[in-house]
């Protein structure tokens, strides 16, 4: 049984999340609301906070605007906040960018959610092994934590060992979490009302 009292917020490493979506299921569309309420279940969500690094506009400005309309979509649910990093453009473009500071506010609005206990269960929605020592400051504090993973053949074992519970990302998690649903043919067809 499942108590609807439990307090959940969910911390989501964007970056993480957008390419695994784009790798294995070759689209980003994600329905985030959707997707939050099914790995919260039926406690209470809190509130759900999205990390990414923006993009630079003056270094990638196709790739910018892309960005921007998709934390649009983040931006759009009640009580989901997108917490931004930066991109470090050094060598560019002879050489990729790299995220400063996103891992770091992560794990700084984990710890002290934690610290003011703001949630009874914390679910982390990436795959870094660089958060192990949060969660278990989490876990230290009293708390618990869980970790959503993306496959079980990329995902770090620390994070599964130090995880209280682990949810699997897979399709059947994402069914119906699209904003664009696909039919038995593969095109697409606009998302069914409830």
């Amino acid at each position: 049984m499942t108590d609807t009292l439990e307090r959940v917020m969910i911390f989501i490493d964007g970056s993480n999340m957008y390419h695994y979506l784009k790798s294995h299921f070759q689209r980003t569309d994600i329905d985030f609301g959707c997707f939050c309420s099914k790995i919260a279940g039926r406690r209470r969500l809190v509130r759900i906070y999205y990390y990414n690094a923006e993009v630079g506009r003056k270094e990638e400005p196709e790739r910018f605007n892309d960005q921007k309309k998709f934390f649009s979509s983040p931006e759009k649910i009640s009580y989901m906040e997108l917490r931004l990093g930066r991109l470090v453009y050094s060598g560019w473009p002879s050489t990729p960018p790299y995220e400063k500071g996103v891992d770091v506010l992560l794990s700084t609005d984990m710890l002290s959610h934690g610290f003011k206990n703001n949630f009874d269960t914390a679910i982390l929605v990436a795959g870094d092994s660089d958060f192990v020592s949060a969660l278990q400051a989490v876990k230290d504090n009293g708390k618990n934590v869980e970790v959503a993973l993306f496959g079980k053949e990329t995902t770090s074992m620390e994070l599964r060992k130090v995880a209280d519970k682990t949810i699997t990302i897979d399709g059947r998690l994402l069914r119906n979490c699209w904003k664009q649903q696909r039919n038995n043919y593969g095109t697409q067809r606009p998302p069914q009302e409830s």
